[in-house]
């Protein structure tokens, strides 16, 4: 039997009163792996081509691949530099890649077993939506977050972040991003701070498996304003090894490089918005470097950085490249794109620097602006309008 003809009789079995209806939407997907299909999206998100949702998820999914590569790469690095071990590319690249896989699994089935569960019970077809948050998940995580915590954490930001709103398409938070939120909140200790990177055997009293130091940003919110690039340089953090990634941080969001690399793929194709990476990157730089201007001798180090290192350090980069540019959670008008993405940067630092509970600020940011997107688009679409009707009198 061809596997035309098996799927196709299987297609038919599954429509409305066979005897594999309710695995309609498991079957469905199982066809699209193998062929395209001969509809066409009856909802969001839209945009204005003859891609469609699965050649523009895939089209994202292969702009993270610089960051999980260079990702797996760095995990290995930091776990061969702290157990003493020479480090060369092949055994880094393994030793990321124990640590990765793991994560990704553990992702991929909490989130894929909650969307079938949902499409089942909907009679909705499985979406795409998922290979992309699935992949992005383990990559805004430390790269020593307990699986079990990464499963319930997977299961907070699909059914709340994105099932109970619809689904793929119909969320008003990055589901991702959500997850992320979750865990902070959850369970701090392992989300930031020096358990993140360094586990001790306390009865040995020594290293068994964990990655080097504190984070860039620990580092630098230690310090003080004045001189704190000059912390950061004594601890081995420089300019350049936050533009290229190695330095400690979450998984995926450690190397400018890389970020640029996707949001070269995502704007060449279309996919991403590049005035709200744009916007970001202005925003964030402008208030770092009023802040700046602000800051006393003895203010925060945060608060004394150049904008340049705000703008390499943490996940400025990633969530300019790779989060806030979700078309589903985003503004969607050219104007409130600008203002969404310019807010968002600027909030960013403003709670990176100001705010000594939470100096990683972009995750929180994003989020806050995801709520507020649909009310700059509102002003925004109002304003036209208001201006067409004096035009028109």
């Amino acid at each position: 039997m061809s596997i035309h003809k098996f799927l196709d009789d299987l297609e038919e079995k599954s429509k409305k009163g066979g005897p594999l209806y309710r695995f309609r939407p498991l079957i469905e997907a199982g066809d699209t792996l193998f062929r395209s299909p001969n509809n066409r999206t009856t909802q969001g998100p839209h945009i204005r081509d003859n891609v469609s949702l699965k050649r523009m998820m895939t089209i994202v999914v292969l702009s993270l691949f610089p960051c999980v590569f260079f990702g797996i790469y760095n995990t290995g690095l930091q776990k061969c530099t702290a157990l003493g071990i020479t480090p060369d590319f092949a055994l880094c690249m393994w030793e990321g890649l124990v640590v990765f896989l793991p994560l990704l699994i553990v992702s991929y089935a909490v989130g894929g077993f909650w969307e079938v569960l949902f499409s089942i019970i909907r009679e909705h077809d499985i979406n795409e939506g998922f290979f992309v948050t699935g992949l992005l998940i383990p990559l805004i995580l430390p790269p020593t977050t307990p699986l079990w915590q990464v499963a319930i954490g997977v299961s907070f930001g699909v059914v709340l972040g994105k099932e109970v709103f619809g689904g793929t398409g119909m969320n008003i938070v990055n589901p991702a991003l959500t997850t992320r939120a979750f865990l902070f909140f959850a369970y701090p200790a392992q989300m930031s701070g020096d358990k993140v990177w360094v586990n001790v055997d306390m009865v040995k009293d020594k290293l068994i498996d964990g990655f080097t130091g504190a984070t860039p940003l620990g580092v630098a919110y230690g310090g003080k304003a004045e001189g704190v690039v000059e912390v950061l340089t004594n601890a081995g953090i420089t300019l350049k090894s936050l533009i290229i990634g190695t330095v400690s941080g979450s998984f995926g969001e450690t190397s400018v490089i890389a970020c640029l690399l996707g949001a070269a793929v995502l704007l060449i194709t279309g996919v991403a918005s590049w005035r709200i990476m744009v916007s970001m990157v202005v925003g964030g730089a402008l208030m770092a470097m009023l802040v700046q201007a602000f800051a006393g001798p003895e203010s925060s180090g945060l608060m004394g950085l150049p904008f340049y290192y705000h703008l390499a350090m943490g996940g400025f980069a990633f969530g300019a490249v790779f989060m806030i540019t979700d078309p589903v959670s985003a503004a969607g008008t050219n104007v409130g794109k600008y203002i969404y993405g310019f807010l968002a940067g600027a909030l960013a630092i403003i709670i990176r620097a100001l705010n000594p509970a939470y100096p990683e600020g972009v995750m929180l940011a994003i989020l806050f602006m995801n709520i507020f997107a649909p009310l700059i688009d509102y002003y925004v679409v109002q304003s036209n309008i208001k201006r067409r009707l004096k035009r028109a009198q």
